[in-house]
């Protein structure tokens, strides 16, 4: 059958590279499979794709656009996008993130052709303004189905108020095999992943590990990722003294390859979708410390079998966490022996297969109504 993917750019973020894994196993698992990219059309993805993949970068959105610019050419990018999608002849739509599923639903309006739209975070964080939440109430009760990653975020779409709804979390991939010539971390490593924005709570992780490192002196923290409040982070980490045991080397490619040389990995985030670097640090086998936040670690985690969670911006229980970890490989090493346990419950056929039934599922019932 044939799948048509829409998203806003292939960057390296969770959504991006989740529809990069969707694309993927979708074209290498029967499916015809055209993945439409609204962004910059000179950027080259982030995530690999598979050569059966047709490929469309249309280039019709700027970076953060917001709702007066969408408006303004609104139509003229409705028409481009309606085209492409017309023109890869798809018997479903699949689109990921507010602005590309509202801009979707309108695209597929009278076309007969069914879209199944995804949000990527809590709906309670989606950052718009009223007038894009109206847009998107309206919308997505169009939508044949929509998918969260989280039974916390259903109540948000009740069926009684028109919406279709169900919940698929991210997959969690298999740690590969690349290895690095040599050592990354010369001393003990608490490693973080993520976006370099508030969301992160990457200005709270500071502020713990500056306490941690007074006892810890031996101990250094690497934060990989790459967003627009670098500078804000590197003078707190002046400020709290932490210049030569904190380090920022920015998005890496090799991720695996650095989880497996750390010792204990933590998410100091103020809110989640679905973290996927919280589940490939514990597919890799590293103790876990994560902020209990809405939503997503606390359908990861089991606490104290497999991780550890903390109350989200709480200073002290994070360091209070971390310490009980670095001060105890024992347990460090009982946690690392349970964590790969969480491929079973989302590794990436389990995860790619309820997808694939999914888009199956939404096919079927559009052609028979």
């Amino acid at each position: 059958m044939k799948v048509t993917l829409v998203i806003y750019a292939l960057e390296g973020g969770g959504a991006e590279r989740v529809m990069s894994t969707l694309a993927n196993y979708c074209a290498t698992h029967g499916f015809d499979t055209t993945l439409i990219v609204l962004g910059d059309a000179t950027r080259i993805p982030f995530y690999p794709l598979v050569p059966e993949i047709r490929l469309q970068q249309l280039g019709i959105i700027g970076d953060s656009p917001g709702v007066i610019t969408l408006l303004r050419s609104g139509l003229q990018r409705i028409k481009i996008l309606r085209a492409a999608i017309i023109a890869s002849e798809p018997e479903v739509v699949v689109s990921f993130l507010s602005i590309v599923n509202v801009l979707t639903i309108l695209c597929c309006w009278n076309t007969r052709i069914p879209v199944i739209v995804s949000e990527r975070i809590y709906p309670s964080f989606i950052d718009v303004n009223r007038l894009w939440q109206l847009m998107m109430s309206w919308t997505y009760r169009q939508a044949d189905l929509i998918v969260l990653l989280t039974q916390n975020a259903l109540p948000f779409y009740p069926t009684e108020r028109g919406y279709k709804a169900m919940v698929i979390p991210n997959p969690i991939l298999e740690p590969s095999s690349l290895t690095l010539p040599g050592i990354l971390f010369p001393q003990p490593t608490l490693i973080a992943v993520g976006r370099l924005h508030p969301q992160k709570g990457f200005d709270v992780l500071l502020r713990a590990f500056q306490q941690l490192h007074t006892k810890y002196p031996e101990w250094h923290l690497t934060i990989l990722g790459e967003g627009p409040i670098r500078a804000e982070l590197e003078e707190l980490r002046s400020t709290l003294q932490l210049t030569d045991c904190v380090h920022l080397p920015g998005q890496v490619t090799n991720i695996h390859a650095h989880l497996r040389q750390a010792e204990i990995f933590v998410m100091s985030s103020r809110f989640e979708g679905f973290p996927n670097a919280l589940g490939e640090a514990m597919a890799c086998g590293l103790p876990v410390v994560s902020t209990d936040c809405l939503s997503g670690p606390s359908d990861i985690i089991l606490p104290d079998v497999d991780g550890i969670l903390v109350p989200v911006e709480d200073v002290a229980a994070l360091v209070a966490a971390l310490d009980s970890l670095m001060a105890n490989p024992l347990k460090r090493q009982q946690l690392a022996q349970a964590a790969p346990q969480v491929l079973e419950r989302f590794g990436l056929d389990r995860v790619m297969g309820i997808w694939m039934d999914t888009i199956k599922s939404v096919a079927a019932n559009a052609h028979s109504s």
